[in-house]
């Protein structure tokens, strides 16, 4: 895995991993990993140690969703559990609210701080790997971790 040249979506979330305590270093990938399933491919683990980062609009608010790659969010079910009503983020919205683009959104990192959601089913790895700011960057870390960086509320994502 190399390491091209940096790109400030990345210095800025690799700045606030470290300002935040969090112990995974940011990894540059060959190829960019713009999938769940082919970031799980590249780094050889399972599509559910992946933390998808999406960005969602509750009731008009940017928020971010990390949830496992093995499932997909139940907007309409979590929605019911958050109180409000959930649509997808335009790639501008997303882009504004996080400085960063879809395909690369980190769980940090962002302009201003952005309300997230942490899936529980990240919880059931000991290590859990996410986006850092650019398509081709990923970082390790845990449940733990991710709750904590973020000052995130854990919640299902989906029904049990």
């Amino acid at each position: 895995m190399s390491n091209p040249a940096t790109h400030p979506a990345v210095e800025k979330v690799t700045a606030a991993l470290a300002e935040a305590g969090a112990t995974g270093q940011v990894r540059w990938l060959d190829d960019a990993a713009t999938t769940a399933a082919l970031a799980a491919e590249h780094l050889g683990i399972a599509v559910g140690q992946i933390a998808n980062s999406l960005v969602f609009l509750f009731d008009g608010v940017p928020t971010l969703v990390l949830t496992s790659g093995a499932h997909r969010v139940d907007t309409a079910w979590l929605g019911e559990q958050a109180g409000a009503t959930i649509t997808r983020a335009s790639k501008e919205q997303v882009k504004e609210s996080t400085g960063q683009v879809i395909g690369g959104v980190a769980p940090v990192g962002h302009p201003a701080p952005v309300p997230t959601y942490v899936d529980t089913a990240l919880a059931a790895y000991t290590e859990v790997w996410a986006a850092a700011g650019h398509a081709k960057t990923v970082f390790p870390t845990t449940f733990d971790e991710l709750v904590r960086i973020t000052g995130g509320t854990p919640t299902a994502v989906e029904p049990a």
